[in-house]
């Protein structure tokens, strides 16, 4: 059994491990690892592609392993831009402090938290002089830098490329020598920043730490889920919006969730992906099974049932549960659809509602709003259905 969990951990959702033989002769020694993990509070949310590297983590602790959660307080100001198309701006103190306050009980839905080192790494780097940082930047030449792909690709556009953005993978690879980091697991894109780590521990005479990089999971708009590109399905979501998102990924998504996303066993998914191939089941089946899987995670048994539930009378039946209208009351003769959103909490303000409009995402009675200027009359509209999305309803009611 201890042999599957180990072969587990080594490929499930993995895309590159640096020194595979290496980790796999750690891991079948026993003796217990220092697993590394680390998040810059770029969003308040975790999302599921943060939660794939969470279930990894899980993984580990069940095998006995140390986690070390590392939030980047001092990394988030700086700015990433491993994956960015151009320079990330810097973020304020405040901002990162409001975002990471509800890490750790986003992160206890799938950690033993009473099991994990949490570090903020500006304990190590806000003490950093000039002096120590030459030092870890002569062990890199710019070269190295200009050759990862984003960059290069920014350089031959002649686009602006800061001299902080070259700091970061330095101050990432010194959060592993300050944590001695056995192992460090991450996407695809922090490829050179935890071989960073591995250089760094070895200059201070440390013995490098292994790499681990996951797949990265598309989000809803097909492109790496990333809470700059606002396209993520987050930890927090309300149970019905997380099971309505993952009904709406692409049907070529559904293994990709199955394996990063859950943890039913990998025998199982190769056998729901044969069925869909040979078409003796329906994607949508297999989908709602993810569903279920990955609300269950997060908010319980009772609460994927429900919400399959919801979905299913919602969407395949094409009714809405009373228990999910909103009712809106308004007591004049007519009203304005931007007010009225707003009042429904489907906008934050009139100009967020305007453009919702203009997305076509509004619709009275299924006929869908075109104009910002609609008005809601009592004479016509007393008892409609206004609905914002796939999955927002509200009764308008004229008193």
């Amino acid at each position: 059994m201890m042999n599957n969990d180990i072969h587990d951990v080594l490929t499930r959702g993995v895309a590159e491990v640096i020194d595979r033989s290496h980790l796999e002769q750690l891991l079948f020694s026993g003796k217990p690892l220092r697993i590394k993990f680390g998040v810059d509070p770029t969003s308040p949310f975790l999302h599921l592609g943060r939660a794939s590297a969470l279930l990894k983590l899980r993984d580990f602790q069940n095998l006995g392993h140390h986690i070390i959660f590392l939030v980047g307080d001092f990394t988030g100001v700086i700015g990433d831009t491993s994956d960015k198309e151009s320079e990330r701006p810097m973020l304020s103190l405040e901002t990162i402090q409001t975002n990471m306050q509800t890490y750790m009980d986003q992160a206890v839905k799938i950690l033993d938290v009473s099991k994990v080192e949490l570090y903020y790494n500006s304990s190590g780097l806000e003490s950093l002089g000039y002096r120590e940082i030459g030092e870890q930047a002569d062990q890199f030449s710019l070269a190295e830098f200009i050759a990862r792909e984003n960059i290069k690709k920014r350089f031959n556009a002649g686009k602006r490329i800061s001299l902080r953005e070259v700091l970061y993978p330095l101050m990432q690879g010194f959060d592993s020598v300050t944590l001695r980091s056995d192992v460090e697991i991450g996407g695809t894109d922090q490829r050179f920043n935890m071989l960073a780590g591995r250089r760094l521990q070895e200059h201070y005479g440390q013995k490098p730490q292994d790499v681990m990089m996951l797949n990265l999971i598309p989000g809803t708009d097909g492109r790496k889920m990333s809470s700059s590109w606002g396209n993520t399905i987050s930890i927090l979501d309300e149970p019905n919006d997380m099971f309505g998102k993952i009904m709406s990924i692409p049907d070529e998504l559904i293994v990709t969730y199955f394996v990063h996303c859950t943890r039913v066993p990998m025998g199982e998914i190769s056998e729901m992906e044969s069925a869909m191939k040979s078409e003796s089941v329906n994607p949508r089946d297999v989908k709602l099974r993810l569903g279920r899987e990955i609300v269950n995670i997060f908010h319980g048994e009772d609460e994927s049932k429900s919400a399959e539930s919801v979905f299913v009378e919602t969407f395949s039946k094409r009714r809405v549960p009373e228990s999910e209208v909103k009712k809106i009351v308004l007591s004049v003769d007519r009203c304005s659809i931007l007010d009225v959103l707003v009042q429904a909490k489907f906008a934050s303000s009139k100009a967020d509602a305007r453009r919702k409009i203009e997305q076509g995402g509004i619709s009275i009675d299924e006929d869908k709003v075109s104009e910002h200027t609609f008005m809601l009359c009592s004479d016509k509209h007393n008892e409609s259905m206004l609905k914002s999305g796939k999955r927002h309803f509200a009764r308008i009611i004229f008193q």
